[in-house]
């Protein structure tokens, strides 16, 4: 079991379950608004700074690339007086490093990323007519949080494909997996009527696509050996006889690539429910210096999307477009953010902090920003500038 935070903090409930409910006023206004939603896990005698300020002192910290919780008490030391009063902070009585520590080992991290996640899907662009919200689920083991006694944690993440905005995580138990959090991470997320949900192959289960239906939900999943019967089925189609529905072809990182999708109508003999389509992925790829050397890669999905419901380029992009939470977010916070060397370990702090920095990155992708380490570098030096992202004016 992790380590037990601080004696100072009192112990947390289990989070309940359900949607996370902010009031319209919280959803408008910036994220200390919806941060005042989340339990503090302190007793209430004696506190100092409020829970949202020292939560909302933290995203500022890290979406200026700081990455410990000495670097955040440290950029709050730091802080011009004006700036701090801005966040709420007294300036005569600062948060010490070692307070905001015990705070963000203590905080229930599935209910942080709740009231984070809410307040940035407002945030989020309406699809353009035509299409449809898609949302990718990915999980991430945190490396670094591995000790001697405990293994490391793992984090679920649900993230807009067109944004990378993260809008939901949970933490993924060490005694049980992915599969038994997908419907309480997407539990978080408030309206998933028409959405298409994207997973990998671990998530190609019964019981998800069942949860997804009850949720108005669509979904486009990926099927392997951990589901032989469906696997052998998909790979028996006679896929030699369909024809290419869509072909796109990339250069870049010093290699081609060129990627095509079949499609195929499944009403009858696939043994999934409300499988409605088929669809054959094939990736061929060569390096640019070698334009003899190919590799292919074949891979499956299904879908429940009926052949009227989404277009051939459509189907295609959502495939795609589910890599965006590897490439805009887990990736990011890998090697921009150095997360697996993170020596963070005691409580639920290497949880929490895996939802600070997918909050940091959410809100920078949102305001355009492409290159997040330069980004970094841009927000360290004006501690005023983080603040407007936040909408703390």
């Amino acid at each position: 079991m992790p380590a037990s935070p601080s004696s100072l903090i009192a112990s947390l409930s289990p989070a309940p379950a359900g949607l996370f409910e902010l009031r319209p006023s919280e959803l408008t206004a910036g994220l200390p608004a919806a941060l005042a939603a989340v339990p503090d896990p302190r007793a209430r005698r004696g506190i100092r700074h409020r829970l949202a300020v020292v939560l909302t002192a933290a995203v500022c910290a890290v979406i200026a690339g700081y990455r410990s919780y000495t670097a955040i008490g440290e950029w709050v030391a730091d802080l011009p007086a004006g700036t701090a009063l801005l966040l709420g902070i007294d300036t005569d009585r600062r948060p010490s490093e070692a307070m905001i520590r015990r705070l963000l080992q203590a905080v229930d991290p599935d209910l942080l990323a709740a009231a984070i996640g809410t307040w940035l899907a407002t945030r989020i662009p309406e699809p353009p007519p035509g299409s449809r919200w898609a949302i990718a689920v990915d999980g991430k083991t945190i490396r670094g949080s591995r000790t001697r006694h405990v293994t490391a944690r793992h984090v679920l993440a649900a993230a807009d494909q067109h944004t990378a905005a993260v809008l939901a995580s949970t933490d993924v138990d060490s005694k049980t997996n992915e599969i038994t959090r997908f419907a309480a991470l997407l539990d978080q997320l408030h309206d998933l009527d028409g959405a298409v949900v994207t997973a990998d192959a671990l998530h190609c289960q019964r019981d998800h696509v069942t949860y997804l239906a009850q949720r108005g939900a669509h979904w486009i999943l990926t099927a392997k050996g951990n589901q032989p019967t469906l696997h052998q089925q998909l790979t028996g189609l006679p896929w030699h006889l369909v024809p290419i529905a869509d072909r796109t072809t990339d250069r870049g990182h010093g290699r081609r690539e060129i990627r095509t999708l079949k499609i195929l109508s499944v009403s009858t003999g696939i043994d999934f429910p409300d499988a409605a389509q088929a669809l054959q992925i094939r990736r061929r790829r060569r390096p640019l210096d070698e334009p003899k050397r190919f590799t292919t890669e074949t891979v499956y999905a299904i879908t429940d999307l009926q052949a009227h419901q989404a277009k051939p380029w459509q189907l295609a992009d959502w495939i795609r477009g589910h890599w965006t939470i590897e490439n805009k977010v887990h990736w990011v916070r890998d090697v921009t953010y150095d997360e697996d060397r993170s020596q963070i370990r005691t409580g639920t702090g290497p949880q929490v902090m895996a939802t600070l920095r997918n909050a940091a990155i959410s809100v920078l992708r949102l305001d355009g920003t492409t290159n997040i380490a330069a980004a970094n570098r841009h927000y360290a030096r004006n501690p005023n500038h983080p603040l407007a992202l936040l909408g703390i004016t």
